[in-house]
């Protein structure tokens, strides 16, 4: 059963389905040409039976060479009219070669095939009066309905099957599509999110790493000296490495399986954090200050994590890279933006030099998301200055008063 299934499927040899086909109309017709001989109008079976072969021929080459079996089926139809034969002309090839032909050829190309086929026969057998006589031959107008109405189902139904076969065509062509642009999509996402996670990795590690490097420094120094601020420093270090060890886990978090659980996940941090950052600094011994003016009011998660990535890394590059120097963090809220901005007093870069890591990067980015500016470079007379300004989208409500 599955090797037939597999014959007649659609990755079966389509001639040699053609041939079985044709085959099989070869039987049934001359069963009911011998049983009903009389009813049929043959005379002679042996004779009809091989004009009947010679006619499915059309049919088993009807897939391979189509034009040939149109011009086949119509030669077959006008031979007894010209030799004189008393045979009758078999329907079975005409109609599946018409079918064929409305299924698989342009429409024009698909009527110029079925004219060829149908009106030499009918205009032929009014002609020389092959429309009567016989019990199988009606009469004259009965014979040209009939045989127009059998050309007309044929090519309507091989031209459904045609339109059928575009329209499943264009289906999965529209779904190949739709796979490569969601393959195309989900590529897109994966690049964006590892990108936002080196981001997110860079900032945590760089800023807790230099805070703990710092500090390691410093109670080394002391420890000889000032054994109780050795100390201290250490249990800032400790706690700094957890913190770090936590931020670790919730951005590798993202990487799990949804099958994991998220139970470690902690929420992102925001603009409560900023005041810890500054303290932390202080304690790894860069004076830092900060100042706050204005109401912040309910801000978007993402500008109130951008706010804080943009001091942390500030500050970090500060406590690296200022030496001696005092830091400075501003925060100024309005109804229409926020503005922060770290200045140090510090070495800074020299003039003319590029001072674009990762962390610059990063902080361009995340403002530019939100629709921000970013300014960074060195301030006159000494130190280094990033400057950060955020638009704030109103409320509905006012969006609709305006």
């Amino acid at each position: 059963m599955g090797a037939v299934r597999r014959f007649f499927g659609r990755r079966g040899d389509p001639f040699a389905q053609d041939v079985v086909l044709a085959l099989a109309w070869l039987a049934v017709g001359a069963f009911f040409e011998v049983v009903a001989q009389q009813a049929f109008g043959v005379s002679d079976p042996g004779a009809q039976f091989v004009y009947d072969a010679l006619g499915l021929v059309a049919v088993a080459i009807r897939r391979r060479a189509l034009w040939a079996a149109v011009a086949w089926t119509g030669l077959h139809i006008l031979v007894p009219f010209f030799v004189g034969w008393d045979l009758v002309n078999g329907g079975i090839a005409v109609i599946v070669v018409t079918y064929t032909a409305a299924a698989y050829l342009p429409i024009r190309q698909a009527f110029l095939a079925a004219a060829a086929m149908w009106a030499p026969g009918i205009v032929f057998a009014v002609v020389f009066g092959r429309t009567g006589g016989t019990a199988f031959y009606p009469d004259t107008k009965i014979f040209v309905l009939f045989n127009l109405m059998s050309a007309l189902v044929c090519f309507t139904v091989g031209r459904t099957v045609a339109t059928r076969r575009a329209y499943i065509a264009a289906l999965e062509d529209r779904a190949r599509t739709a796979e490569n642009t969601q393959a195309a999509l989900t590529e897109k996402a994966v690049a964006e999110e590892r990108r936002r996670i080196a981001r997110e990795l860079h900032d945590v590690v760089a800023h807790h790493v230099s805070v703990m490097g710092v500090l390691a420094t410093g109670s080394r120094r002391m420890l000889g000296r000032d054994p109780a601020a050795a100390d201290e420093a250490l249990a800032t270090i400790e706690e700094t490495g957890r913190t770090a060890l936590r931020e670790m886990r919730r951005l590798l978090s993202v990487l799990r399986t949804a099958t994991e659980p998220a139970g470690e996940l902690a929420p992102q941090p925001g603009l409560g954090g900023i005041e810890g950052l500054v303290e932390q600094i202080r304690e790894a011994g860069l004076p830092a200050s900060l100042h706050v003016s204005g109401e912040p009011g309910i801000l978007d998660p993402g500008v109130s994590l951008t706010l804080y990535r943009i001091v942390q890394e500030a500050l970090t590059n500060a406590l690296k890279h200022a030496g001696a120097a005092t830091v400075e963090v501003r925060l100024q809220f309005t109804p229409a933006d926020v503005t922060v901005e770290i200045c140090d007093t510090g070495r800074g870069p020299q003039l003319g030099t590029a001072a674009v890591g990762h962390g610059l990067l990063g902080m361009r980015e995340r403002v530019m998301l939100y629709g921000g500016t970013l300014r960074t470079g060195p301030r006159p007379g000494g130190g280094y200055r990033v400057h950060a300004r955020i638009p704030i989208e109103a409320p509905v409500e006012r969006q609709l008063a305006n």
